[in-house]
């Protein structure tokens, strides 16, 4: 995504992890704790990988994109598709993505990576793109009398 920025990325945290499940150093129920919310999230907005789950082997992992934000209101918080996330990306200023692994056979989860999304992120240029493109479609309202690189317009 174009305007993906301040990733943190957590897979040593995630690797340390699996090494103390391994070693016997933290119980398999420790860490398959997985909310009844969040595997319903992960079966009704997540993405599925090809990576089998590193605790029970026998599903595969399901992404979810949590985003919080300011401007969300009531949704902050919520659980979105992947390709909702772009659709955001432009209507919005600016919103965190967290970005959670879960199986849904055994309750395994752990975050995977954060980053911040938003309009925020994009260029001038991109910006004016960006405005023509919304105003031309009929979904957006044509800003007059504003330029698209004021902070006016960009709120």
């Amino acid at each position: 995504m174009r305007t993906q920025r301040q990733v943190v990325d957590y897979s040593l945290q995630r690797r340390a992890v699996l090494r103390d499940v391994k070693n016997g150093r933290i119980g398999a129920l420790e860490v398959c704790d997985a909310s009844p919310y969040l595997r319903n999230a992960a079966t009704f907005h997540g993405e599925p990988t090809d990576e089998r789950c590193p605790i029970c082997r026998r599903d595969n992992l399901t992404l979810v994109h949590y985003v919080y934000g300011d401007e969300l209101k009531q949704s902050a918080g919520q659980a979105r598709k992947l390709a909702e996330l772009p659709v955001l990306a432009m209507t919005l200023r600016e919103f965190q993505v967290f970005v959670v692994e879960v199986c849904r056979s055994c309750a395994w989860n752990h975050l995977i990576e954060r980053f911040v999304l938003g309009r925020d992120g994009l260029t001038a240029e991109e910006m004016l793109h960006t405005d023509v493109m919304v105003s031309s479609g009929g979904g957006g309202s044509h800003r007059t009398g504003q330029s698209p690189h004021s902070e006016e317009a960009r709120v």
